[in-house]
């Protein structure tokens, strides 16, 4: 026992010795090296000291280092030869042990030990490296002494349990466990482990933290395997040590079947692990992974990693509050920070797993891909998306597909969106960039609901991320913006006016890049241009941003420099600007909660401002007429859609009205005087007034007065001196005051609805005789002059359609009447126009050219032709106002609550007898039609996907929104709500229309010129028919309902439908409504009166059974019905050719055959029963099992089937050897139908040799026979043997087919047809490739001598032969591969451009083709 003492403070402050000073020393140890006066050797004769001091290390005493005066090796050495060579050897080893053990009872001297040794020599004389080991670290490097000196330490370790560190903050158990590290040799590596194991199950969980990530330094190879089966036991066993065991495992060599195992185990335990353990867990999981079981681990890792509940609520809570974080909490403490960082080291533990590891980030995709279920998607999926998306360049592709995927069937929603951001947007802020590059590519879809969630991106990203972000985002928007790409301006406008209302003050300071939109307004159409100014109208003006005012200033100028322009283009730019800027500065804000009532009246300095740029913008415009009802129009939008300040709407209702009477409205008892080039008379009054009180619209005087302006006359010389205002002003002048008035008395029209009946100062407009004998000025005048007066009635409508009272109701129904007839007269005055000016434009295009909506794009809006069975004439007059859709006022949705009106045609009143009274209120056919048509398009404009609607290439991108501008202003859930309030009313005429057809079918038998069939009035209600499955095809199939807020109105509407059946519950399931809708719809197919109506009619059924799940019996009701069409004699008068167009033919034939259970047979019907009744039947004759099938048609019915029969054989799948008998005899039994029906329909190319049936066969055989190729030859390989005979005449007959193709490609080279020509060398390749790939399948089975080659000449479709110039020279042109089975097959000499093969096919020879066919 040696003796113990401590240094005094105040020798802490001596120098070390001139040696020790120059000695480098280990870091720990330079505490020590200050801390004492003078080298104290300890003196002690035991064994152990004096073994030591004769090796070469002295010991020192107190915090001195012990000393090495010699190299660690010599020292080694030393001191092994001398334990060895001692007399008492090997008990000289316990009596050294027994003195170490004694020595380091004091603690200084066992910190001493497991410290590192003073050097004495000089550091030039140094051969060993410049560390110096500790005492034990020595003495466990000598073999003899290493098992006890392990021993000794292990026992001594428990003393140390709970003493974290000593005085010179120095750690013994770490120090102790140290000394194991690196040792050169372990002598007996078994007993260490044991002891370590035994170690860690006793240690406090700090020093089990250690000692376990010390393993890896400490173990021998061969111990790893021991140490990780100990390893995995207690990870089992303690939760707590997950981290430490996880690390020192992916360090150790183990086998992975072993590491698959721990990985399994901690997969189970995943859901349970502590937050902050995650990412090291994820870090194992990740790397253990191999290629063959990634997919697995990951799909695994996901349904059981949410990191949404890791978060604490707290933190979601402030995420919501607080939108941006400006970096995360420096405080180690808050446990906000803590769990957030956590969730950041994760992520970045994983992008780094997925930036080195292509087969993890595949398999990550393809987990999210292959879950289908809407609520299996989480958070996690979205936030992988975006960091895979980011990381992988060459992923992005795939990301962007699997995405548009997911959004379309709707798994991924706007709530997960949003959840996504607000739980990981400090994640996802580092990922700002590649978060916009994918919603700038979503934003360049055509289909709405990727478009949406794009918009979305751009939306959530301005709301969580910081200010910089938001920068980008606008910048990015707005880039959008000036794309002149339609969609995605609209989209990007609508995003920025969320943003606004979002939050107004972040968006002020991105307001300079808005702004700078305004000098691109150039291809912006009228509505976008609303919105712009609608969104720097809110900044400029909002109440909460007072620095705005040089927004406002920038806008003034704008406006008032496009309002002083000449060219309208840009005036109409000035003036929807000025009247959006005018509705923001007069807003009625009195019901804003953020404002006090001072602030929200509107001030008088404020109103005086408004009526200043307003009375700008009129007197600006008064010069046009167009502009002049742009502005009158933009003002009437304005009041309908926002809601105005009572001081500036009470300006406006007193100086529209007092300026419309002045202007349009005189008595009706002074007749004008004037030299009028026709008599002037008060028309189209509804009551007989007294001559007193009449008031009447001075319209055909206005009219002439203009024309008058126009030819050079002074527009000043009117004799009442008033200022002339153009007639084309009244309909938009009233629609404004009718707003107005509307507004300020709560929708009572009184104040002006003696304007409903007031006549009209016209002319006789039925042109009868006179017409022919008409100037081009007067028939432009009069056309002129009726466009005015249906736009007027057509205004009319709009403002009193919802009066309720039956003589109001009366009225409204009389003007509908009188804007049919007034139709019917124009089609009459465009018709001769038409023929005597022979296309040439007149002054009256300039005159409707202005008469349009409040766009004025001149391109007018296409619209099909609904009586084509009419005479010429009538369908090019009709064509003719159809095309002039874009000139008058558009219809307001409203207008359509008359569709609640009965229906009533001459034919039920002979049957039903109605009172006077009752028939005013009624809708008759015609009015109901115009009604229809108009629905029709207007759904057909907001409703029907873009992609659908796709504008032709060089056509004016706005063409298709004109004449609906103020329809363009609602949204589509706006439209399908209004719509589905008439659902009711439209079944109700679907029905009546219905019950006509069948009454008229019984009398007549269907004959449409029969007796007492009158034919314009069947026209109009096959046209009603037609027009209202039209509009329940475009509402059920409006791509809105697969979004989850407008699922309620899909039930609303089926639950109609399916009441007028029975009267059921409003909780049916979804199926049974379907069910019963479809039976109500399906009822109607008896009474179909035209082809076309039929085709609505399956694809309504259609739409309405694509939102079912039964899927099998679907189809099979649309295949049993569109068989039935196809089979029906459809009526038709003396244009039977015209009456089903190609078109419509062949979109109920793929319907047909998409459908039918069994499209091989359907097509062997078609072709093997109804092509031969066609072939037997007179010239003008058709099919008797399918009367749709007629010569005309014959060729929509041949491309149908070919392309259809492509299709699917291109769905067999090849199979394999591998798969079983029977399926390989079902493949082979549909191989030969298939081919049977091929052979049937190539060999009509004999009877039918038209250029577009020899198109279709030379197109759609090389596809066939491409996919003969690549999904029946693999087949035949493998079922040769068992089924040789199926096989060769499988073979056979392709054989047949193949040189009828050969001798069609010889035709189309005899005739020089470039048409056909073209298809020829590819159809040859293919048929080359066949030959070859044929005769490699013989060869496979044994059979190559069944492959005999014969010669081949130029033959025609008849089979004759064709004489070419080298036709002498050259007898055998090219060979022929023919096949035989056992019986030998004579051989067909055919074209050198095809061979043959043996079980029946034919080929090419590509190399002697080429040579003797030319």
């Amino acid at each position: 026992m040696v003796s113990k003492r401590r240094l005094s403070k105040s020798e802490d402050k001596e120098s070390l010795t001139e040696d020790a000073s120059k000695t480098r020393k280990q870091p720990l140890s330079k505490k020590t090296k200050k801390s004492h006066i003078a080298n104290e050797v300890e003196e002690n004769d035991s064994i152990f000291v004096k073994l030591l001091k004769i090796s070469g290390i002295i010991l020192k005493t107190g915090e001195s280092q012990n000393q090495l005066a010699v190299d660690q090796i010599a020292f080694q050495k030393k001191l092994f030869q001398t334990l060895r060579r001692h007399p008492s050897y090997p008990k000289i080893i316990e009596e050294f042990v027994s003195g170490l053990e004694s020595y380091i009872e004091d603690e200084d001297s066992f910190r001493n030990c497991l410290l590192s040794c003073e050097r004495l020599q000089d550091e030039e004389a140094s051969m060993g490296a410049s560390y110096s080991k500790s005492l034990i670290k020595l003495l466990l490097g000598i073999d003899i002494l290493q098992p006890a000196i392990i021993k000794t330490l292990f026992e001594k370790l428990p003393e140390y349990f709970f003493e974290n560190k000593n005085s010179d903050e120095i750690n013994i158990p770490r120090l102790i466990v140290s000394q194991l590290k690196w040792l050169d040799r372990v002598v007996d590596g078994k007993d260490l482990t044991t002891k370590i194991m035994q170690l860690i199950s006793i240690a406090p969980e700090n020093l089990q933290h250690d000692i376990i990530t010390s393993l890896p330094e400490i173990l021998g190879d061969s111990q790893h395997a021991d140490v990780g089966k100990e390893l995995s036991d207690l990870l089992i066993e303690n939760t707590s040590l997950t981290v430490p065991i996880l690390d020192v495992l992916s360090s150790l060599r183990l086998d992975p079947n072993f590491l698959l195992k721990v990985r399994q185990l901690v997969m189970d335990k995943l859901s349970s692990i502590r937050l902050e353990d995650l990412p090291v867990i994820i870090k194992f999981i990740l790397h253990s992974v191999t290629a063959m079981d990634t997919l697995e681990v990951i799909s695994e890792l996901r349904e059981k990693l949410d990191l949404q509940h890791c978060v604490l609520p707290s933190r979601l809570q402030a995420s919501q509050v607080k939108l941006k974080s400006k970096g995360r909490a420096s405080s180690s403490g808050n446990q906000e920070s803590s769990g957030q960082s956590c969730i950041i080291l994760l992520f970045d533990v994983i992008k780094s797993a997925i930036r080195y590891e292509k087969t993890i980030s595949e398999a990550w995709i393809k987990a999210i891909e292959n879950t289908a279920s809407v609520s299996e998607h989480k958070v996690f999926d979205l936030v992988m998306l975006f960091i895979i998306y980011s990381t992988n360049t060459q992923t992005k592709k795939y990301i962007d597909r699997v995405l548009r995927n997911k959004i379309r069937s709707g798994c991924i929603q706007e709530q997960l969106l949003q959840s996504t951001f607000s739980v990981h947007y400090l994640v996802l802020k580092d990922m700002c960039s590649s978060i916009l590059s994918l919603a700038q590519s979503l934003l360049h879809s055509l289909d709405q609901s990727i478009i949406s969630f794009g918009s979305l991106l751009y939306k959530y990203a301005f709301k969580f991320f910081d200010t910089y972000c938001q920068q980008e985002v606008v910048g990015a928007l707005v880039t959008h913006i000036c794309s002149g790409n339609e969609a995605e301006v609209d989209t990007a406008l609508d995003v920025l006016l969320e943003l606004v209302v979002l939050n107004p003050s972040a968006m002020m300071m991105n307001a300079v890049f808005v702004k700078g939109i305004l000098d691109y307004l150039d291809n912006i159409s009228p509505q976008q241009i609303r919105k712009l100014f609608y969104v720097l109208s809110t900044l400029a003006f909002s109440k909460q941003n007072e620095a705005s005012s040089h927004i406002q200033d920038d806008m003034h100028l704008v406006i008032r420099k496009q309002l002083s322009s000449t060219v309208f283009k840009y005036k109409l730019i000035g003036i929807i600007g000025a009247v959006t800027m005018a509705g923001i500065m007069a807003a009625d804000r009195s019901e804003s909660p953020s404002l006090t009532q001072e602030r929200a009246n509107l001030s008088d300095e404020q109103c005086t401002q408004v009526t200043s740029l307003l009375q700008l913008v009129h007197s600006c415009s008064e010069q046009s007429p167009q502009a002049s009802a742009l502005y009158y129009d933009e003002f009437a939008n304005l009041i309908q859609h926002e809601k105005l300040d009572p001081k500036a709407l009470e300006w406006v209702g007193h100086t529209i009205c007092n300026d419309f009477q002045d202007a349009f409205v005189v008595d009706s008892c002074v007749v004008p005087e004037g030299d009028f080039p026709f008599p002037v008379k008060a028309l189209y009054g509804l009551e007989e007034y007294d001559t007193q009180d009449g008031i009447a619209i001075n319209l055909l005087p206005l009219l002439f007065s203009q024309d008058f302006a126009k030819d050079g006359g002074p527009v000043t010389s009117q004799e009442s001196g008033q200022k002339l205002v153009s007639p084309l002003c009244l309909a938009p002048y009233f629609r404004l005051l009718r707003l107005c008035v509307e507004r300020q008395h709560n929708g009572n029209l009184e104040e002006i609805d003696g304007l409903l009946d007031c006549p009209i100062f016209l002319t006789d407009l039925e042109p009868g005789e006179k017409l022919e004998s008409m100037s081009a000025k007067e028939r432009s005048f009069m056309c002129s002059l009726i466009f005015l007066t249906l736009n007027w009635f057509r205004e009319i409508v709009n403002a009193f359609c919802q009066e309720t009272s039956p003589e109001m109701k009366g009225k409204v129904l009389t003007r509908l009447k009188h804007i049919v007839e007034l139709q019917i007269i124009l089609e009459k005055y465009l018709a001769e126009r038409k023929q005597k000016t022979d296309g040439s434009k007149t002054s009256s295009s300039d005159t409707l050219s202005e008469e349009k909506n409040s766009e004025c794009d001149p391109t007018p809006s296409h619209r099909g032709q609904l009586n084509k069975e009419f005479t010429g004439k009538e369908e090019k007059t009709s064509l003719l106002l159809h095309n002039s859709h874009a000139f008058f006022r558009e219809l307001d949705i409203e207008v359509f609550s008359i569709l609640h009106c009965g229906l009533v045609t001459k034919f039920i009143l002979d049957t039903e007898m109605h009172t006077e009274a009752t028939e005013v209120v009624q809708l008759g056919p015609p009015e109901l039609l115009f009604l229809l048509e108009d629905l029709s398009q207007k759904l057909e404009s907001m409703l029907t996907p873009p992609i659908a609607r796709r504008v032709p290439f060089l056509k004016n991108k706005g063409s298709r929104n004109i004449g609906f501008s103020h329809l363009q202003q609602r949204s589509a859930q706006e439209i399908v709500h209004c719509v589905f309030q008439l659902l009711t009313p439209m079944c109700n005429h679907l029905e009546n229309i219905h019950n006509y057809f069948q009454c008229l079918a019984a009398e007549n038998h269907g004959v449409v010129d029969g007796p007492g069939v009158k034919v314009q009035e069947y026209h109009i209600m096959s046209s009603c028919y037609q027009r209202l499955l039209q509009i329940f095809h475009g509402l059920f199939a409006w791509s809105g309902f697969s979004q989850p807020e407008n699922q309620n109105l899909l039930y609303s509407a089926l639950h109609v439908l399916s009441s007028r059946l029975k009267q059921g519950e409003h909780s049916q399931p979804l199926e049974e409504l379907l069910s019963q809708s479809v039976h109500y719809l399906q009822n109607f197919h008896q009474s179909i009166p035209s082809f076309q109506c039929a085709l609505y009619l399956i694809r309504l059924l259609m739409v309405i059974l694509e939102k079912s799940t039964a899927s099998a019996q679907n189809k099979e009701k649309i295949a049993s019905l569109a068989r039935q069409f196809l089979c029906r004699v459809w009526p038709s008068g003396d244009k039977e050719k015209s009456n089903i167009s190609n078109d419509q033919l062949h979109a109920l034939l793929c319907i047909y055959l998409e459908h039918t259970e069994s499209i091989l047979k359907a097509i062997e019907e078609i072709a093997g029963v109804g092509v031969p009744e066609l072939i037997n039947s007179p010239k003008d004759a058709s099919s008797s099992t399918f009367p749709t099938l007629t010569r005309h048609t014959f060729v929509v019915f041949f491309r149908v089937m070919m392309a259809e029969l492509e299709k699917t054989v291109k769905k067999i799948e090849p199979g394999t050897a591998a798969d079983s008998q029977q399926i390989h005899e079902e493949k082979l039994l549909y191989w030969n139908m298939a081919v049977r029906d091929f052979s049937i329909l190539i060999n009509l190319i004999k009877v039918f040799d038209s250029h577009p049936v020899l198109h279709v066969c030379l197109k759609y055989g090389r596809l066939f026979v491409e996919a003969f190729l690549k999904q029946c030859m693999p087949l035949l390989d493998f079922s040769f043997r068992k089924h040789r005979e199926d096989v060769l005449s499988l073979l056979e007959t392709f054989q047949l087919d193949t040189r009828l193709l050969h001798h069609l490609c010889g035709h189309s080279k005899i005739h020089q047809d470039t048409r056909l020509t073209q298809h020829v060398p590819l159809l040859k390749k293919t048929l080359e490739l066949l030959v070859c790939r044929v005769k490699a399948m013989l060869t496979l089975n044994n059979c190559r001598e069944a492959f005999w080659l014969g010669n081949l000449k130029n033959r025609d479709l008849q089979g004759e032969e064709i004489k070419s110039q080298n036709s002498q020279e050259s007898t055998a042109d090219e060979s022929e591969d023919d096949m035989s089975s056992q019986a030998s097959k004579s051989k067909a000499t055919e074209d050198g451009e095809e061979d043959e093969v043996s079980a029946g096919e034919k080929e090419q020879d590509s190399d002697e083709s080429y040579d003797d066919s030319d």
